[in-house]
């Protein structure tokens, strides 16, 4: 039988989620709080960014915690680990690319987002 879109999209995440969970829990950081601090790396607000994910305020009390991050954005300390986690997440997200095209990955980027437009619009 052949798998849906929906059992590829959850798999691809549950893997996604081991692995983050690995490389960054080594560190003592996890997924979410990876993803506000990367948010903020941009300059961006992790609150507009992360809508649909819960902890992000979280998240973001812990990086303030580990004085990461401050009202402002982050730190100079929070930019030391910013860099050098993204180096080990860059690394998955290569490997998860691996023979996947450029057009590839932005067609299917778009297919999902249109997707997810179709169904929020139902």
């Amino acid at each position: 039988m052949k798998k849906m879109i929906g059992y590829w999209i959850k798999h691809l995440d549950e893997l996604f989620e081991g692995t983050l969970d690995g490389t960054l829990g080594a560190e003592g950081v996890s997924r979410r709080e990876w993803q506000v601090l990367n948010v903020l790396a941009a300059g961006d607000d992790p609150s507009a960014q992360l809508t649909p994910f819960s902890g992000v305020d979280d998240a973001r009390e812990s990086l303030a915690a580990r004085g990461w991050a401050d009202g402002a954005g982050l730190t100079e300390e929070g930019r030391r680990a910013h860099t050098a986690l993204a180096e080990q997440v860059g690394r998955i997200r290569r490997r998860a690319a691996e023979g996947v095209s450029r057009e590839e990955y932005a067609t299917t980027i778009d297919v999902l987002r249109r997707m997810a437009a179709n169904l929020e619009a139902a």
